[in-house]
C-alpha cells in the first residue's frame, strides 16, 4: 500500500528541461515497479517511462526515448524523470504510478491497467 505525490512541473520554453519527481509512502517501495504516464488534453493517457525494482531496467515510450531518463532512489522513496529538449507536444498532465511485482518481468510496465496506486499529476507545459 502506498501512496503518490508528483512535483516539478511548470511551464518550460522549447528545447528546456524538468525534472518530476514522486514521493511514496510505503514500507516495501523498493519492491515496486514504478512508472510514469501523461495525458495530454483530448487524448487517452499513455505510457512514457517505466523502471523495475533495482533500477537497472528501464524501458521508454519511443516518442520519449533518448530525451527522457527515469531514475528511482530507493533510500528516499522516490522516483524521477528527467525530461530534457522539451517540444510541445510534451505538454500533458504527468501522472507517476506503482505497483507491487516485477512488470518488467511480466512484459506489462506499459500497461496502465497493471498499476495499482496513482498520484493526482502535475501539469508540464512546453510553450514555443
Amino acid at each position: 500500500q502506498v501512496a503518490l505525490v508528483e512535483s516539478g512541473g511548470g511551464l518550460v520554453q522549447v528545447g528546456g528541461s524538468l525534472r518530476l519527481s514522486c514521493a511514496a509512502s510505503g514500507r516495501t517501495f523498493s519492491t515496486y515497479t514504478m512508472g510514469w504516464f501523461r495525458q495530454a488534453p483530448g487524448k487517452d493517457r499513455e505510457f512514457v517511462a517505466a523502471i523495475g525494482w533495482s533500477g537497472g531496467s528501464k524501458y521508454y515510450a519511443d516518442s520519449v526515448k533518448g530525451r527522457f531518463t527515469i531514475s528511482r532512489d530507493n533510500a528516499k522513496n522516490t522516483v524521477y524523470l528527467q525530461m530534457n529538449s522539451l517540444k510541445p507536444e510534451d505538454t500533458a498532465v504527468y501522472y507517476c504510478a506503482a505497483t507491487q511485482g516485477d512488470l518488467i518481468y511480466s512484459g506489462s510496465y506499459y500497461r496502465e491497467e497493471k498499476y495499482d496506486y496513482w498520484g493526482q499529476g502535475t501539469q508540464v507545459t512546453v510553450s514555443s
